[in-house]
């Protein structure tokens, strides 16, 4: 399903209000001295954040059934995206993309795509524990990953357990 002229003014609109709350919010952020994380890597172009886009909502949104439904319509109509599903103790509601194609595995809107896809996976650096899909090129790590990283391996830990620890905290040079 490609944008058509009406669809495409909208989203630019809103994507331009995106950008500015995104910009304040990281800016707050950063005087609160956040994020946690550096992002590292580069796209695969596996498309696995494509398939499923989800996006974590306000209690407010995701309980008022009013305020709910005017998410969801609006991120059908104007995004293109169909609900899936729902976690609700993550309180994230996953869709279906219609401008993802599985067979060339490209968004026919790339040009005029939401800012959540826009912006992916930098938002996961400002999460308590960011997690990437292992097909993806990306990766979250600690600033001081090298110091960590050198003081887990003063504590004589089994290979096996010392990886995992990596692992859990980021720690990757």
């Amino acid at each position: 399903m490609k944008d058509g002229f009406i669809r495409k003014t909208i989203k630019r609109i809103a994507l331009l209000r995106y950008q500015a709350d995104l910009a304040a919010t990281r800016f707050l952020l950063k005087r609160k001295g956040k994020p946690t994380y550096q992002l590292r890597g580069a796209c695969k172009m596996c498309a696995r954040c494509c398939e499923a886009p989800s996006i974590r909502v306000n209690v407010v949104f995701f309980y008022f059934k009013s305020l709910r439904y005017l998410l969801l319509k609006w991120h059908s109509v104007i995004n293109g995206f169909v609900f899936e599903r729902e976690n609700p103790q993550l309180r994230m509601i996953v869709f279906r993309c219609t401008h993802f194609d599985p067979k060339t595995r490209m968004c026919d809107s790339y040009d005029s795509r939401p800012g959540m896809c826009r912006d992916y996976p930098r938002n996961l650096i400002y999460s308590t524990n960011p997690e990437f899909f292992p097909e993806c090129g990306y990766y979250a790590t600690l600033p001081n990953a090298k110091k960590f990283s050198q003081s887990l391996d003063k504590l004589n830990l089994p290979p096996e357990k010392l990886e995992e620890l990596k692992r859990n905290l980021h720690i990757k040079e």
